[in-house]
């Protein structure tokens, strides 16, 4: 099963987001699919896709652990694992096509039939006050959904403390999530995302001044590389009944060890398009258990991530629930062929189709191609 090409391809499905892939041809004719989607960076991808497309051609794609080993201190950061990432994707994709069996049977088999999905409203929300984020999670609910996550705090930035209008958005914030509880109830879970918007002592604020409205967990509320606070803030999470969740971008069993040895989080959120593919999860995953520690995979993007997702969530023991991005885009299914897993319904079931068992849809890219975003999703001193 050689290697004939590896291309990528970039996806514009909104006017703030676009999806990219890299997809991996063999000589006889199979295409397998890995998701490196990686916002405001896809010159950059397409660039490393190049790369790597250069020095894959005429190799053996049974050869996963030689062909997408990743090096979590390589050069080109995140961007390099995203594309390795998505490598290690495609090729359990083709090697579930070869042996005629979904990507789950061929990394050991499923340990329950389905996973429980989790609502990322974030995108979903057009208007940024607090009823619409209300609404979102409402309608969330009703499509089936037990637990919504939201990302108060934008456009917040600890540095900008000083700064008057500091102190409004940080009350937003607040009451953004006040309204979010309100409208869901006590029974459905709240996830409440910082994305690292905080100083140490701030987060500890953060923390206590959530604790009324008993938010499930406290997401990156501090860089994973001030693993000193993570531990003081789980603590302080955890004395209120909250968890704290975190390291999506870490790449690598090598990137999240520390994390897990310092008890820096309760919940590690593994991304498959970061973290090193299938085979690195598992690693990570594996460690996790050990200690204790639960996994709930980042997959707030498009549907080639989250059918791998599924795939590996619901073979791995530790792993409790997965993120979906809800009401972002109707293209979620529609750039796609095959059967691609439930993204609605609060579950979505094990995938009998050989492989990853969905691909991109012929043509798709040439279509909708990926256009520059005029301003980035994060402030960029976000990372």
């Amino acid at each position: 099963m050689r290697i004939a090409a590896v291309s990528f391809a970039g996806v514009n499905v909104t006017p703030k987001t676009n999806w990219s892939f890299l997809v991996v041809r063999t000589e006889d004719g199979r295409e397998g699919i890995g998701e490196c989607t990686l916002a405001g960076h896809e010159a950059a991808l397409e660039a490393e896709a190049g790369r790597l497309a250069r020095a894959l051609e005429g190799e053996d794609a049974r050869r996963r652990s030689l062909l997408a080993r990743l090096i979590a201190h390589a050069p080109a950061g995140l961007v390099r694992h995203a594309v390795l990432s998505a490598l290690d994707q495609a090729l359990w994709d083709l090697e579930g096509q070869r042996a005629g069996e979904p990507i789950h049977l061929r990394l050991g088999g499923a340990v329950r039939p389905d996973i429980m999905l989790y609502a990322n409203i974030n995108r979903g929300v057009a208007e940024r006050m607090p009823e619409g984020f209300a609404d979102a999670a409402r309608r969330a609910v009703a499509d089936g959904f037990a637990a919504v996550k939201l990302a108060p705090f934008d456009p917040l930035v600890w540095e900008d403390a000083s700064d008057r209008g500091f102190r409004a958005a940080y009350a937003q914030g607040l009451d953004r999530v006040a309204a979010v509880r309100k409208a869901v109830g006590p029974a459905i879970a709240v996830m409440v995302d910082c994305h690292w918007r905080f100083s140490a002592g701030g987060a500890a604020a953060v923390i206590a001044d959530l604790a009324p409205f008993s938010p499930f967990w406290v997401e990156c509320p501090v860089a994973e590389s001030n693993l000193g606070a993570l531990r003081r803030l789980r603590g302080l999470a955890n004395d209120r009944g909250m968890r704290l969740a975190g390291a999506e971008t870490l790449a690598g069993l090598a990137g999240v060890a520390p994390v897990i040895a310092a008890e820096a989080h309760d919940v590690l959120m593994p991304d498959i398009k970061y973290c090193g593919g299938h085979e690195e999860m598992r690693r990570i995953a594996a460690l996790a258990h050990v200690h204790g520690v639960e996994i709930a995979p980042h997959n707030p993007t498009g549907p080639v991530c989250h059918a791998h997702s599924v795939h590996a969530a619901v073979a791995i023991p530790n792993a409790t629930m997965l993120e979906v991005q809800f009401g972002e885009t109707p293209l979620f299914n529609a750039i796609m062929s095959g059967e691609v897993p439930a993204a609605t319904g609060g579950r979505a079931a094990a995938p009998e189709a050989p492989g990853l068992g969905c691909a991109l849809r012929s043509g798709v890219a040439a279509e909708r191609p990926w256009v520059p975003m005029e301003r980035p999703w994060l402030d960029p001193r976000l990372g």
